[in-house]
C-alpha cells in the first residue's frame, strides 16, 4: 500500500489530499478532528491529485456542483453506508443525522451516524458539511464550524453567508 499528498490552498484554509495506491482516499483540513498524523500521509507527491485538484479549485469557483472521483473510503460497514448516503445529498441542500439514518435505512441510528459523519476521511468531496441538526441548525463539524458555515453559504451562492449564521436552511 503505497500512500502520498500534496497540500493545497483553498478558500477554507489548506488542505492535504491524500492519495492510497493512487486513489483519493483522504481530505484534510488544518485543525481538523480525526485528522491522521501527518507521517502517515506518506511522501509528497503531485501527481495524483491532477484531476481532484481541478474539481475541486471548480467547486469553490462555483463552476462545479458534483465531483467525479474515485475514491477509496476505509472505514466499517455502518461507516462506509453514512458516507455512500453523504454522496447522495444533492448541492445546496442539507440533511438532518435523524434524515440521513433514516436515508441509509437505521432510523434508530442518528447518534452512530453522527459519530460515522465526523470520521469522514475524505471531507468536502464526501460532503459531511450538508448535514445539520435536527431543527437545522448548525452543528459539530470536523474542519469547524465556520469552515461549515462558509461551504454551505457557497453551495447556496452566498459568499457571505448572510442572515442568521446557525441557521442556514
Amino acid at each position: 500500500m503505497q500512500r502520498v499528498h500534496t497540500v493545497t490552498d483553498s478558500p477554507v484554509g489548506p488542505l492535504t489530499l491524500v492519495a492510497t495506491d493512487g486513489t483519493l482516499s483522504g481530505l484534510y483540513m488544518t485543525d481538523q478532528r480525526h485528522r491522521p498524523p501527518q507521517e502517515t500521509f506518506g511522501e509528497r507527491d503531485d501527481r495524483p491529485f491532477t484531476e481532484a485538484l481541478r474539481q475541486l479549485a471548480a467547486y469553490f469557483a462555483g463552476g462545479t456542483t458534483r465531483f467525479e472521483l474515485p475514491l477509496r473510503l476505509d472505514g466499517t460497514p455502518f461507516q462506509r453506508r453514512v458516507w455512500a448516503g453523504l454522496l447522495e445529498i444533492p448541492y445546496g441542500e442539507t440533511l438532518s443525522y435523524g434524515e440521513l439514518a433514516e436515508h441509509i435505512g437505521a432510523p434508530n441510528a442518528s447518534r452512530a451516524v453522527g459519530l460515522a459523519n465526523g470520521k469522514n476521511p475524505i471531507g468536502i468531496i464526501v460532503p459531511c458539511h450538508r448535514v445539520v441538526g435536527s431543527t437545522g441548525g448548525l452543528t459539530g463539524y470536523g474542519g469547524g464550524l465556520e469552515r461549515k458555515r462558509m461551504l454551505l453559504a457557497l453551495e447556496r451562492g452566498s459568499a457571505t453567508g448572510a442572515g442568521d449564521p446557525d441557521r442556514l436552511f
